[in-house]
C-alpha cells in the first residue's frame, strides 16, 4: 500500500510524494488519517528552517497534531475498533530513563516526538493520509465532534499542563498575552477550571474575537488600546496569574508590570534571548513557571473535546486538502486572518 505524504526539504521547501505503508505490527494500528494542524513548530520548519538550536537537517514529514480512523488492527491491540476516530497522541517518551523513572516523563531523555527535528534522524510526523502507529498513541474520540476538533487535543492539551502548572486558578484574576491557537486554548482551559476573570490580549482583532468565544471576559488590542493595560498596574498590579503566550519581549514586561507581588507567570511562549526586567521579579517576589508539552493531560483533552465540555471549533479557521498543503502552510503564516490552520486528507473513514 502507498500513501501521500508532505515532506519538507528546508525553507518553503515542501514537497508532495508518495510513500510505502507496512502492515501494522503486534501492538500497532494502521489509520487513515483524518485532520491535523499545522503548529507554531511546523511554521517555524517551513519558513526558517528551524527555531533556535532546533534545525531541519535532512528531509522531514511535519504534524504532530493530528486525528485518524482506525483501518486495521495489528495483532495483540485491544480496545480499539476499526472506523473508530481517534487523537493520536505524538509524545513518545522512553519509560526509563532518569526523569521517567523520576514520574517526570515531559523531560524524557529520548523523547520521540512526532515531526520534530529535535532529535537525528528526525521524528517523522502525521501529514500523510495512511500511517501505522502504536495503538497506545491512539485515543478515541468518540461520535459527537469532527476530525478536525479531535486534532486539537494536543494543542489544548499544552494549554491543560500550562494551567496545570499555575495551581487552583478557580476564582482567579486571569491575565494571557498572546491569542493565537495556544493562547485562546489557555483561555478556554481557565475558564473550564473556573477563572472569575480573563483578560486576553493581542494585536490582531480577529484573534481577539476568538479569544472572547473561548472565554475571555475582556479583550485588549494592545496595538490599538494599550493605555486600558495601566489600570492593571494600580496598587502592584492586579492579576493573581499570568499566561504569557506571546514570548514579546512588551508582554513579558506587561506581565511583570501588572501581576500582583508574589504572583505567578506562567511562561509558555518561546523565543531566543531576550532582555526582562529582573529588580521587578525581585522586587514583587514573583513566580515565573516555564511549561511544556504535556503528558496525562493529552487523554484529559480529548475527553474534555469529545465531549464538548471545551468548545475548540472556534479556533479551526482554515481547512486545505493535502494537496493544497503549501497554501495551507502560508494561510498559516498570515496571523491577521488565520488561527488554526488544517490538512484534510483523502482516505477517508474505513468501510
Amino acid at each position: 500500500m502507498e500513501t501521500r505524504i508532505a515532506r519538507l526539504y528546508g525553507e518553503r521547501d515542501l514537497k508532495l510524494e508518495w510513500m510505502d505503508v507496512s502492515e501494522p505490527g503486534e501492538g500497532e494500528v494502521l489509520l487513515h488519517m483524518a485532520a491535523g494542524g499545522i503548529c507554531g513548530s511546523d511554521l517555524h520548519y517551513y519558513k526558517d528552517g528551524g527555531f533556535g538550536p532546533v534545525r531541519v537537517r535532512e528531509p522531514i514529514i511535519p504534524g504532530h497534531e493530528a486525528s485518524g480512523f482506525v483501518a486495521r488492527l495489528g495483532a495483540g491491540v485491544s480496545g480499539l475498533a476499526i472506523g473508530q476516530l481517534v487523537a493520536v497522541n505524538p509524545s513518545q517518551p522512553c519509560g526509563h530513563c532518569l526523569y521517567c523513572e523520576k514520574n517526570l516523563p515531559i523531560h524524557c531523555l529520548n523523547m520521540r516526538f512526532m515531526g520534530s527535528a529535535m532529535r537525528l534522524p528526525h521524528e517523522q510526523g502525521m501529514f500523510r493520509d495512511a500511517m501505522v502507529v502504536p495503538a497506545r498513541q491512539c485515543v478515541p474520540a468518540g461520535d459527537l465532534v469532527s476530525p478536525g476538533e479531535a486534532a486539537c487535543a494536543e494543542p489544548l492539551a499544552v494549554c491543560l499542563h500550562a494551567v496545570a502548572n499555575a495551581g487552583d486558578v478557580e476564582g482567579k484574576r486571569v491575565l494571557v498575552t498572546g491569542s493565537g491557537p495556544i493562547g485562546t486554548l489557555v483561555v478556554a482551559a481557565l475558564k473550564h477550571h473556573g477563572a472569575s476573570e480573563i483578560v486576553a490580549t493581542d494585536l490582531s482583532d480577529a484573534a481577539l474575537e476568538r479569544a472572547a468565544a473561548m472565554g475571555a471576559t475582556r479583550t485588549i488590542n494592545v496595538g490599538r488600546d494599550a493605555a486600558e493595560l495601566a489600570a492593571f498596574e494600580v496598587d502592584k498590579g492586579q492579576f493573581d496569574v499570568v499566561f504569557e503566550c506571546s514570548a514579546a519581549a512588551a508582554a513579558i514586561r506587561v506581565a511583570m508590570a501588572t501581576v500582583r507581588p508574589r504572583g505567578t507567570i506562567v511562561q509558555v511562549g518561546v523565543t531566543g534571548d531576550i532582555t526582562i526586567p529582573l529588580n521587578m521579579i525581585v522586587a514583587k517576589e514573583l513566580r515565573i513557571h516555564g511549561t511544556q508539552r504535556f503528558h496525562d493531560e493529552f487523554a484529559v483533552a480529548v475527553r474534555l473535546i469529545a465531549n464538548r465540555q471545551i468548545d475548540v471549533r472556534p479556533i479551526i479557521s482554515h481547512e486545505f486538502a493535502l494537496d493544497e498543503v503549501t497554501a495551507a502552510f502560508e494561510k498559516a503564516s498570515d496571523r491577521s486572518a488565520a488561527c488554526k490552520v488544517q490538512l484534510t486528507f483523502s482516505a477517508g473513514r474505513p468501510g
